[in-house]
């Protein structure tokens, strides 16, 4: 199976996308459908992500198992060392490499019902990415992707230990990173220039999550571990009570930072689409990154 990063090489920006396993089965239906719209406008991957806690395993490995039978997308799994012994883990990895799933991306996890609670490691489980990044690479040719944190993990103790925490899991075996939401581009770009500063020049994927309603936006604010910052408050805050307007705004904003990063020369954008699929096709149309019969 081709890898994330061969896809990565290639001679063009390209995009991803990130997918939620669904809950019931109007949330399965509204996924499939995200999916088989965007698997004609050609990712370069897709992945599924786990719940909180890694409380929707099961669904996230069933949905990237049809994914691999059923369409022709690269899918890239998701593991977490929460709640999960190293033996659930090397089951989960071996069903992954079993039906045809190469690419992983590797994160610790948050502790269930309270991302900012304290972690626990599971008495026979991993206490830290790097570690479950190493277990993968022993079971199998995989390529691994970590995650990485414009502002710093809430557990770090600054930006320098946390630059410093994403070099080990390269230096572990990851192949890539993809970095939690942001706002500006600067945010990122100097998490990458941190990271180049220390003599490693993996990828480095920026996650962007289209802006399209008030939702979307104290979302981001809350996965970013940042206030909306007075460029984009401006924008968008005035349009709080009009959401055609504050849709066309936020689409503005992401279109807008998503090119300055191509510009900057990453090598990919990956989009979280809720399992909606129309504000990400807008946004990759605007930035020329669809196939011509698309």
């Amino acid at each position: 199976m081709t890898s994330v990063v061969e896809r990565l090489r290639g001679p063009r920006p390209v995009f991803s996308v990130e997918f939620f396993p669904p809950r019931d089965a109007a949330d399965e239906q509204r996924l499939w459908l995200a999916i088989r719209q965007l698997e004609g406008c050609e990712p370069a991957f897709v992945s599924v992500t786990y719940g909180a806690g890694g409380s929707s395993r099961d669904r996230t490995i069933r949905t990237t198992g049809r994914v691999v039978q059923e369409t022709s997308l690269l899918p890239m799994a998701h593991l977490t060392a929460v709640n999960h012994s190293v033996a659930e883990l090397r089951n989960v990895i071996g069903w992954y490499a079993a039906v045809g799933v190469h690419n992983v991306l590797a994160v610790r996890g948050d502790p269930p019902g309270d991302p900012n609670g304290e972690w626990v490691r599971h008495p026979k489980g991993l206490t830290y990415a790097e570690e479950l990044v190493t277990l993968i690479r022993q079971l199998g040719d995989f390529c691994v992707g970590v995650a990485a944190f414009p502002y710093g993990h809430p557990r770090s103790t600054d930006l320098d230990a946390d630059t410093e925490n994403l070099v080990r899991k390269f230096r572990a075996g990851a192949s890539f990173a993809i970095a939690q939401l942001f706002f500006e581009a600067e945010d990122f770009l100097r998490l990458r220039d941190r990271v180049a500063a220390r003599g490693c020049d993996a990828p480095l994927l920026p996650g962007i999550l289209p802006l399209t309603t008030v939702r979307t936006l104290h979302k981001t604010a809350e996965l970013a571990g940042a206030p909306v910052p007075p460029s984009v408050a401006s924008r968008l805050d005035r349009f709080a009570d009009d959401p055609k307007a504050f849709r066309a705004a936020g689409i503005d904003v992401v279109t807008e930072l998503s090119q300055r990063l191509i510009d900057e020369g990453v090598p990919g954008v990956h989009f979280y689409t809720f399992n909606m699929s129309k504000a990400t096709t807008e946004v990759v149309a605007r930035l020329g990154l669809l196939p011509a019969r698309a």
